[in-house]
């Protein structure tokens, strides 16, 4: 990972792969793959983790570490429930292929609307719906990709995610390509729409248009069912309760990798390291005294 920093790109999907599995390979922890949990519960001081089977088994302490992308979020937006074409989240979204000639709206305002927008424009009729205007800020300054000065000055560690109710929305990483495309029309943005009814949509200005499909590139939230049965782990909306990575509600319960869990790095490969190191000692030092 280093050497393709020094090269100035981000690694390929196969790349990261590979480090991943090299990672694993070093460790000596029991890593037990195609194993799902189905249930976190209660057992006096410790805890019974349920795989999907029947086996099961203890701990003393729990890390979910599952991160943020697990479950595609779908916001309520007015009409969608009665509009009768094609919806799917990004998450399902593969090519522009199955959309050629067709038309289509891309709802949000981050990387994936505006990059699945920019494709799809290629070869359907795309409009990208937003609730405001598309935020950007330079993928490269002063040659130096973003990532860096984020690291550099420090903005990349710093325990910001405590003062965070709700994780801030991200602005789009563009080298100019997207503001241009944008800004010529290719695609069109427009406010987001105010109803639907079969597989028309409502704009504001209260033109009807035929639409044959929404795209919903509107991110993701933690896949945390398995802590259902842990009284105070979850909220109403499913999402975890914790400080810092540290359930607030339940002693022995942990997080690691959520969306400003304690830095704007949390959730990446770059920062999640430390969250897991701080969240182990963290952990260990009430085990060492029972």
């Amino acid at each position: 990972m280093d050497d393709l920093a020094d090269r100035g790109r981000y690694p390929h999907r196969d790349e990261v792969v590979a480090y991943l599995t090299a990672y694993a390979d070093r460790s000596d922890a029991e890593i037990r793959t195609g194993c799902r949990v189905s249930a976190v519960r209660r057992t006096g001081a410790g805890f019974e983790v349920g795989l999907e089977g029947g086996d099961r088994l203890s701990a003393r302490a729990v890390v979910a570490a599952s991160g943020t992308f697990g479950r595609p979020h779908r916001p309520v937006l007015p009409g969608l429930e009665e509009f009768t074409g094609q919806v799917l989240h990004a998450a399902d979204y593969r090519s522009p292929a199955p959309f050629t000639g067709r038309r289509v709206v891309v709802v949000g305002a981050g990387n994936s609307a505006v990059q699945i927008a920019v494709e799809l424009a290629e070869t359907a009729r795309v409009t990208l719906a937003t609730r405001g205007p598309v935020k950007f800020v330079a993928q490269r300054v002063l040659g130096r990709d973003l990532h860096f000065w984020l690291t550099r000055i420090g903005l990349d560690t710093a325990p910001l995610g405590r003062f965070l109710s709700r994780p801030p929305a991200q602005p789009v990483l563009d080298d100019g390509r997207y503001r241009a495309t944008l800004a010529a029309g290719q695609p069109e943005r427009r406010p987001l729409f105010t109803g639907a009814g079969g597989t028309k949509l409502v704009w504001p200005d209260g033109q009807r248009e035929e639409v044959d499909a929404i795209v919903l590139a509107t991110g993701y939230r933690p896949d945390l069912p398995y802590l259902a049965r842990l009284d105070g782990a979850l909220d109403a909306e499913g999402d975890p309760r914790h400080r810092e990575g540290l359930a607030t509600n339940v002693p022995g319960l942990a997080f690691v990798g959520l969306e400003w869990q304690r830095s704007l790095s949390s959730n990446s490969l770059r920062g999640v390291g430390r969250d897991a190191e701080r969240i182990a000692w963290r952990l260990a030092a009430p085990l060492a005294r029972r």
